[in-house]
C-alpha cells in the first residue's frame, strides 16, 4: 500500500520541521510549504491525502489557503493548526475538517490525521 501524502503548510521553520519529522516517523509521505502561495502551487501539482495549515502566516493566511484548496478540490482533507484557540469560534474555520491548537506534543495532531485520513 502506498504511503498517505500530507502537505504541511507552516511558516515557522522549527515547527514545520518538527511536524514533518513526526509525520514521517508515523509513516506518512510529507511535503512542506512555507506559505500559502507555495502550498497552492504544490497542491495543484500533486495529489495529497491531507493538508495541515497554520493560520498565522505572512501574506495569505491559513484560512484563505484552506478556502482556496477547497476551491481546487472540494473534498480535500484539511486540518487547521494554530497557536491561538480563539479562532475556534471563527466562522472561517468551517473550511477545515479539524482544528488543533499547536503544541510541541503532536499526539493530538497525529491522532486526528489518522482518524481523518482513514475515514
Amino acid at each position: 500500500m502506498s504511503k498517505k501524502k500530507i502537505l504541511v503548510v507552516e511558516d515557522e521553520d522549527n515547527m514545520r520541521l518538527l511536524i514533518t519529522e513526526e509525520l514521517e516517523e508515523s509513516g506518512y509521505d510529507v511535503d512542506e510549504a512555507r506559505n500559502g502561495e507555495e502550498a497552492l502551487k504544490k497542491f495543484r501539482e500533486k495529489e495529497y491525502d491531507l493538508v495541515t495549515v497554520d493560520i498565522e502566516m505572512p501574506g495569505m493566511n491559513g484560512l484563505e489557503v484552506a478556502g482556496k484548496i477547497r476551491e481546487i478540490k472540494k473534498d480535500a482533507k484539511i486540518i487547521i493548526l494554530t497557536a491561538y484557540s480563539h479562532y475556534k469560534s471563527d466562522l472561517a474555520s468551517w473550511a477545515a475538517d479539524a482544528y488543533i491548537v499547536k503544541s510541541s506534543d503532536l499526539t493530538e495532531l497525529k491522532d486526528t490525521i489518522a482518524k481523518i485520513i482513514n475515514m
